[in-house]
């Protein structure tokens, strides 16, 4: 997709803010745990090369993405830092893992069996393998010991392998109800019971379980949403210490237009006035991420709240104004404008979502530009 420098709409990320949330966990850690930022989905969102360079100053010792080529980007990027891939990579690229010093995430012997045979055909350095568990996600990983067993035996009889970690993935650490959460701390625990030796990196929290329940974290913490400035929990949950939103969203308008009584605004004339009014038309749409959901979702102009009017078009909308404003008006749709502000909480509030998916959806077509 072309990214859009030549008109006014932008996502600016804060360097001091991922600083910010960053130190302050891995302050929070011990000596001998480790702190991996989740770069996925392009930094969700953010931008992962450059939220990746932010992390490493904040400490981050190494990196987790969901797909191998978000960590070849890394790689291509300069960084050398450990780089794990949570989800599962097909076998046929485990020589490029081990190549290129990728940890692989594995759920399977038959993974393993194939890539053994793989790897012996090839000098290589071992590849990295962290062991996935499914304690209650149901996602991916080893559910019976007899199973993991079987695959940490195998890893440690090969000679292309180093078992490097093991993990899991809590679902539910960002609610008040924890009785799903201990049913997996116990399930977590029954499972690696049956290993003799645990690997370098033992890790099962997420940013929720880093925040809320810490005293899980064993000894690397996947420090997520969280580093981005955004509570897992969406606000169900206090948060230990204060997160700063890294993202914000601005654009100006571009067209302002007196309309009379009666008019219609937008695709499907959804939206008609009911006296003369004033409205400005904004250079983004759902091209952008800004779902046809906000419907009705007001933005900020020059500090107050301007209602989006009209469906969302795919590469522009439309906003009811209080008085005219000139083309060039700045337009907040993230962020603080005077007294008021508009988080990427509100719009997933507003859509029936969550921040995640709001962030995740803002295309690459919106330049990311880092400041201070």
């Amino acid at each position: 997709m072309v990214v859009g420098t030549r008109r006014n709409a932008q996502i600016l990320i804060s360097k001091s803010a991922l600083y910010h949330n960053i130190s302050n966990e891995k302050k929070r850690l011990k000596n001998n745990e480790y702190l991996f930022m989740v770069v996925k989905a392009n930094g969700y969102g953010h931008g992962a090369v450059a939220v990746a360079h932010e992390a490493k100053k904040a400490g981050a010792d190494g990196f987790c993405v969901a797909i191998l080529d978000e960590a070849l980007q890394l790689r291509d990027a300069g960084f050398d830092e450990p780089i794990l891939v949570l989800g599962i990579t097909d076998v046929e690229h485990a020589s490029l893992m081990a190549e290129r010093k990728i940890s692989a995430t594995v759920s399977s012997i038959d993974w393993l069996r194939a890539a053994d045979e793989q790897l012996a055909q090839k000098d290589l350095p071992k590849l990295n393998v962290h062991i996935g568990l499914d304690t209650g996600m149901g996602r991916i990983g080893f559910q019976d010991k007899d199973s993991l067993k079987e695959a940490v035996d195998f890893l440690n009889q090969s000679d292309n392998f180093n078992f490097e970690g093991i993990f899991t993935h809590f679902s539910t650490a960002d609610t008040h109800n924890v009785k799903y959460f201990d049913l997996q701390v116990e399930r977590f625990n029954d499972l690696i019971s049956v290993i003799d030796t645990l690997p370098k990196y033992v890790h099962v929290s997420n940013s929720a379980t880093s925040l809320w329940h810490s005293e899980f974290n064993c000894n690397m913490i996947r420090f997520g949403v969280a580093g981005y400035g955004l509570n897992p929990s969406g606000g169900e949950l206090d948060l230990p210490y204060e997160l700063k939103p890294a993202l914000s969203l601005t654009t100006e308008v571009v067209y302002c237009k007196k309309i009379d009584a009666g008019r219609s605004v937008g695709y499907g004339a959804t939206y008609t006035s009911k006296e003369p009014e004033w409205i400005a038309t904004v250079p983004v749409g759902y091209a952008d991420g800004i779902v046809r959901a906000l419907q009705g979702f007001s933005l900020l102009v020059n500090g107050k709240f301007c209602p989006i009017v009209g469906r969302v078009c795919m590469d522009q909308l439309m906003i009811k104004l209080d008085e005219p404003v000139n083309p060039g008006t700045k337009v907040t749709i993230v962020g603080q404008d005077g007294k008021e502000k508009i988080t990427l909480q509100d719009i997933a509030s507003y859509c029936d979502t969550i921040h995640y998916e709001v962030a995740c959806l803002l295309t690459d077509r919106l330049p990311r530009i880092v400041v201070e």
